[in-house]
């Protein structure tokens, strides 16, 4: 079977990607594996890394086992995104719209609103921190305009970063180089420069935790790092010549978002676990914390560093969320859906940066919260793409008469269960979040040793990729045998 004949691009303003929903027509199929590295890169690159070595050894495990879980968790998760990327190569798709193989045409629909949400959600919290960063470092120079600062600093990043997701990919790889290149040299000075904050003495000081920790910590970094990618991870591969080798698609995007994070979470585990003062001032400001550690002449170049590097990862969230939302039904240009979510963005960055009194509380309880349905939706999608052998049909990704159907109801059913279940089994650190954990009574409810194992994302993700292997061989088989027909007419995509 070979793939059917691409759907045509909608018409976009001069210079703006016109490329939405419809797969890459083969003229337009461009680039290697290895280009695959700089967005992922730049996007994970990100001095916030440094932080979330506070975030784990709030967990109360030790330096050591905080190490292998930062260094596990962040290669396993991305490697979800590396199988992801494979199926991009393979459809020339979105993976909002590939995901329709597994779930259905409109059953999908489910499936895209969790990842538009987690996607703003995401897009959000980075702005925020790129202008609460900018806040501080002003602030540290002495040049403390107040709400000012803030202000000129939200322009900046919501023009950068919403002017690249409006105009589209191309602009967005170049965009995603530079950022590598810039980041990745000030990232190693800001290293030099603080590497006599590590006291290795109270490194090794950090007492041991119970398992129960440890397996909290882990899925916190699976959540926080690879997990919150997954449901992008096709959008950045689809471009590729199908010739391209599946393995490299894995590898470069597997070792891409994954290098970057083992370095920086690793050392900022040394400087947490060095000041329990400034691991404290990370939960206020994660990125301003660690300004205060530098000499003021690098203040300037720390800023460049923290902006750009959080720019990286907004600019890739806000393309795929306005991918995502066109999965999700709403029919309207790619760019005006980029746009949407960008005014979306801005609002919420207004509430992060300007009335919010704490972030990383309610941060944590917002990935674990979608972290247990993008995990059920991870598993049903991985577990599909492992089970093909073909091309995708891809006039029947849009069309619900086609093979994939209107509704996968045992997708559905995964994701659902997983999700129903999966809340019952984790907890947060914020009030708001206080209705989870109501399966946890019969291992020591809230508080006991399982409370914040936040095992409902290992269920979540276990379940449907389980489930997917054990209820839809047969069908995936039977969708492959199927002879290759045209799109039937012009359908609700």
């Amino acid at each position: 079977m070979t793939a059917t004949q691409p759907t045509a691009a909608p018409p976009a303003p001069s210079g703006v990607e016109a490329n939405g929903l419809n797969t890459i027509a083969e003229s337009e199929r461009k680039g290697r594996a290895r280009d695959l590295f700089w967005p992922w890169f730049a996007a994970n690159v990100s001095v916030l890394g440094i932080s979330y070595g506070s975030f784990i050894l709030g967990f109360g495990v030790s330096f050591l086992q905080a190490t292998l879980v930062g260094v596990i968790g962040v290669v396993i998760s991305f490697a979800l995104c590396g199988v992801v990327a494979l199926a991009g190569r393979r459809g020339s798709a979105p993976t909002m719209l590939l995901s329709r193989a597994a779930f259905g045409v409109h059953g999908n629909r489910l499936a895209a609103v969790i990842s538009w949400v987690l996607l703003v959600g995401w897009e959000t919290a980075l702005t925020s921190l790129a202008v609460l960063a900018t806040s501080t470092v002003f602030t540290e120079l002495g040049l403390d305009l107040g709400p000012i600062t803030k202000v000129v600093a939200l322009v900046v990043v919501a023009l950068l970063t919403v002017g690249a997701g409006v105009v589209g990919f191309d602009v967005i790889m170049r965009m995603q180089k530079w950022i590598t290149v810039v980041t990745g040299v000030l990232t190693v000075l800001y290293i030099a420069l603080t590497l006599n904050r590590v006291d290795l003495e109270a490194v090794a000081a950090v007492p041991a935790a119970a398992p129960t920790a440890v397996i909290g910590a882990l899925i916190f970094v699976m959540t926080a790092f690879g997990l919150g990618w997954v449901n992008a991870a096709a959008d950045y591969s689809r471009y590729l010549p199908r010739s391209t080798r599946g393995a490299s698609v894995f590898g470069w995007t597997t070792f891409g978002g994954a290098v970057a994070p083992v370095l920086l979470v690793v050392y900022g585990l040394l400087l947490a676990a060095s000041s329990p003062k400034l691991s404290e001032a990370i939960g206020a400001d994660p990125i301003g914390a660690l300004a205060s550690l530098l000499p003021t002449w690098f203040l300037v170049p720390f800023a460049v560093v923290s902006i750009l590097g959080l720019i990286g990862g907004s600019v890739l969230n806000i393309y795929s969320s306005g991918l995502a939302l066109l999965s999700a039904g709403v029919r309207v240009p790619r760019y005006v859906a980029a746009g949407i979510d960008g005014v979306i963005m801005i609002l919420g960055t207004v509430y992060v940066a300007f009335f919010a009194n704490d972030f990383v509380g309610p941060f944590q309880g917002f990935l674990i919260t979608l972290g247990v349905p993008i995990s059920a939706w991870c598993g049903v999608f991985i577990a599909d793409v492992v089970l093909r052998r073909r091309p995708y049909a891809e006039a029947d990704l849009l069309d619900p008469r086609g093979r994939y159907g209107a509704v996968r109801w045992s997708a559905v059913a995964l994701v659902v269960v997983g999700t129903v279940v999966g809340w019952g089994l984790v907890t947060s650190f914020t009030p708001a979040f206080a209705w989870q954990g109501y399966l946890l009574g019969p291992i020591g409810g809230r508080e006991g040793d399982w409370a914040f194992a936040n095992l409902g994302v290992l269920f979540a993700l276990l379940l449907g990729f389980v489930g997917t292997l054990l209820l839809t061989r047969g069908s995936v088989r039977r969708q492959e045998s199927l002879p290759v027909t045209a799109l039937r007419g012009r359908v609700d995509a």
